[in-house]
């Protein structure tokens, strides 16, 4: 019998934006099942709260499971990554680097998951040149600026934070 092979793949997805979802996507040429872990992550400040986030998550993934024919899931996690992980049975943490900036500390925090779970992986995905350059804070930026957010997050998440920007004004 062939062993499932389980991802996880860590974020706070405040927002989740087409960066988020091109790694997704690609993520699931190397798993046959992707649990999304969104992190509580307070310390971050986030715009939306944990059920948003959430949702908003939960919202996209239909088309990319029938796209790659995956199972994607979404998890709230406020634990540590590792127990998090080992909880799904996951082999595998996978992570997105856009630039070498986010090299040097994923790879720190690579070695120490490495340390505390020996069994489960860390596999990078560099982002496609079209999602090199999209953060969410700075589509956050750029949004509650009156820019045009259209090409870095989905149409959906778009309105969502419209709807929030408006809020706060």
């Amino acid at each position: 019998m062939v062993k499932k092979r389980i991802g996880v793949y860590p974020g706070t997805f405040d927002p989740i934006t087409n960066g988020h979802l091109d790694i997704i996507e690609r993520a699931t040429n190397i798993v046959d099942h992707l649990v999304l872990a969104v992190a509580v992550n307070d310390g971050k400040g986030p715009l939306f709260s944990l059920e948003e986030r959430v949702a908003m998550v939960e919202f996209e993934l239909p088309a990319v499971m029938e796209r790659t024919g995956v199972f994607i899931e979404v998890k709230p996690f406020s634990n540590l990554l590792m127990n998090f992980a080992r909880d799904q049975g996951a082999g595998t943490i996978v992570r997105g680097l856009r630039a070498i900036s986010d090299f040097e500390y994923e790879f720190q925090m690579a070695g120490m998951n490495k340390r505390l779970t020996p069994e489960i992986e860390t596999v990078f995905l560099m982002a496609s040149e079209k999602c090199q350059f999209i953060s969410s804070r700075f589509v956050k930026e750029i949004g509650k600026l009156d820019g045009d957010i259209r090409g870095f997050v989905t149409p959906n998440v778009r309105e969502k934070l419209l709807e929030r920007f408006s809020e706060d004004s």
